[in-house]
């Protein structure tokens, strides 16, 4: 009896190393894939951005024509730009469960270039000296909040629904301030976006954790997509800190 409860209790163990191994595993694809989408956001802002910034000051531009320009930021077409990201974010939590893996994450992609595109404007409002900066803060933040969110022993499942309707209210006051543009409701939607979107990375690292353990014992094969989805999350928490704190501290032009 007592040897067999011996290699109950080895067999269990070499259980846990393997579920750890797995979990770290899948922590550095999800941590790997945001990274990729945050480099494709960055060099379409970087080239529409400063593109734009060229044809405002009447310099040539490197790669886009002129007129495109004008026609995705002054036309109504800045209206498509502007919502393209958040229809491609809702198709993709929808349909992910009828997509393969491939087309998920190529889907992803291309939500990130759209990302992109929609906020290219900041490299033509602010300097790129404070982009940079705010940038590195918000990379700094990010990284600890999300190694508390994945170490900690504190059960956060019960921010998820405080969260959720805050991030609802800034979506609202946003919308409704692109008619007020009121400098005091963008200054509140910005300082409590901080803070809510803190708390997202916190709360989506644990659950993107949670995830995976659960998934481990009973569906693995949705483990590649359950790793785009946690990506998606760290990749919009992390941009739309990013924003908050540029608007909050950003230097304009």
């Amino acid at each position: 009896m007592a040897e067999f409860e011996t290699v109950r209790r080895a067999g269990a163990g070499v259980r846990t190393a393997q579920i750890d191994e797995g979990l770290r595993a899948h922590m550095t694809k999800v941590y790997g894939l945001m990274a990729v989408a945050m480099v494709i956001t960055g060099v379409v802002a970087y080239v529409v951005g400063t593109d734009f910034a060229r044809a405002t000051a009447g310099e040539p531009t490197m790669l886009l024509p002129v007129g495109l320009l004008q026609a995705m930021f002054t036309s109504p077409l800045k209206w498509v730009v502007m919502f393209a990201p958040l229809a491609m974010v809702f198709a993709l939590s929808a349909g992910i469960q009828r997509m393969s893996e491939g087309a998920a994450q190529a889907a992803f992609w291309v939500f990130s270039a759209l990302m992109g595109l929609s906020i290219s404007w900041i490299f033509s409002v602010y300097t790129g000296y404070s982009i940079a900066q705010i940038f590195f803060v918000t990379a700094i933040a990010f990284a600890g909040l999300s190694l508390w969110g994945y170490t900690t022993k504190k059960d956060l499942s019960g921010w998820g629904t405080f969260l959720i309707m805050g991030v609802i209210g800034l979506v609202v006051a946003s919308l409704v301030n692109i008619w007020l543009q009121s400098p005091a409701v963008m200054f509140a939607v910005s300082a409590l976006g901080v803070l809510i979107f803190a708390g997202l990375t916190a709360y989506d690292t644990q659950n993107i954790k949670n995830v995976y353990l659960q998934l481990v014992a009973s569906n693995e094969q949705f483990l590649g997509k359950a790793a785009i989805i946690g990506a998606l999350q760290l990749y919009l928490n992390f941009l739309n800190m990013f924003m908050m704190l540029l608007q909050l501290f950003g230097q304009r032009n």
